[in-house]
């Protein structure tokens, strides 16, 4: 049975579609790498699999059910956010509401379990030196790896991660994304991972949702980010570089608008570098999807 399924999907809000006619199985312990500009649907994608928003057309399924809110089958990782100072709750509070959200009381044994639930969720993510700590006290790094115990707290066959290593340094993007990839392989659990850094990820992905102004293309990395795919789906030149083990997109001025943000960017295992280049009037970033 897949772990996700959408068979003819469409999303639209107006006038506008998102996407329509998305057929995609993921098979559990799968890694999925969701890419697109801003705009392009694929925070919309995550509201949608979480039964937040509703399709306009076609099937979604987690793990052989329609999705729905609530569906314990799902765990979310969201971006990493800054915690306001003051705040009371500690690393160990976040991770237990993974496990019961904000029901309380639960009797004795279910205090027990949900104890050695939120123990073993740390435990996966080796949190434990910094769990009993105030989050506002805690590095980014270190809340987004309780953010990722909190969503595997509950034992999900599907992780939905939206923008996980956002404000991430290099060290703690590769800590992230190792720790959600050791999860997969050790569970089975299936992966969709958004980012608009692909590099970081890049090693551990099976397959690539690129999504585009309504257009979309799945398939392995290889195959997805080429310059011809990525010039098709962009509407303009669009050059796919790989550099030191990393990907650099090169294209025009529209094609850079679309795809975001340019300049500066981490190094897939290197150090930060920005990259400015003049190609045919163009510019040069590293794959920021």
């Amino acid at each position: 049975m897949p772990a996700v399924r959408l068979s003819n999907a469409g999303l639209s809000f107006g006038d506008r579609t998102l996407w329509r006619g998305l057929d995609l199985e993921v098979a559990p312990g799968e890694f999925i790498a969701v890419l697109g500009p801003n705009g392009s649907g694929k925070t919309s994608l995550m509201r949608m699999l979480l039964g937040q928003l509703g399709l306009t057309e076609g099937i979604a399924e987690v793990a052989g059910s329609p999705v729905r809110v609530g569906n314990p089958d799902i765990g979310y990782v969201p971006q990493q956010k800054t915690i306001e100072g003051g705040s009371a709750l500690r690393g160990v509070d976040l991770v237990g509401l993974g496990v019961d959200g904000h029901r309380w009381g639960l009797g004795l044994r279910g205090r027990r379990e949900r104890k050695r639930k939120v123990a073993a969720a740390i435990s996966a993510v080796g949190a434990e030196k910094f769990a009993y700590a105030p989050l506002d006290a805690l590095s980014g790094g270190e809340q987004q790896r309780l953010r990722v115990a909190q969503a595997l707290a509950g034992d999900p066959r599907v992780l939905l991660c939206d923008e996980p290593l956002l404000s991430l340094d290099l060290a703690n993007q590769w800590l992230v994304s190792e720790l959600i990839d050791r999860r997969r392989r050790t569970h089975d659990t299936a992966v969709l991972f958004v980012t608009h850094e692909i590099n970081p990820i890049l090693p551990l992905v099976d397959r690539v949702l690129y999504l585009v102004d309504g257009h979309f293309r799945i398939g392995a990395p290889d195959e997805v980010m080429t310059s011809e795919t990525l010039s098709e789906l962009y509407g303009t030149e669009v050059d796919v570089l790989r550099v030191r083990g990393r990907l650099v997109v090169v294209g025009t001025g529209d094609a850079m608008d679309a795809l975001g943000e340019s300049g500066a960017a981490h190094c897939h295992g290197g150090e930060r570098h920005g990259h400015s280049e003049n190609r045919r009037g163009g510019q040069a970033q590293e794959a920021r999807a």
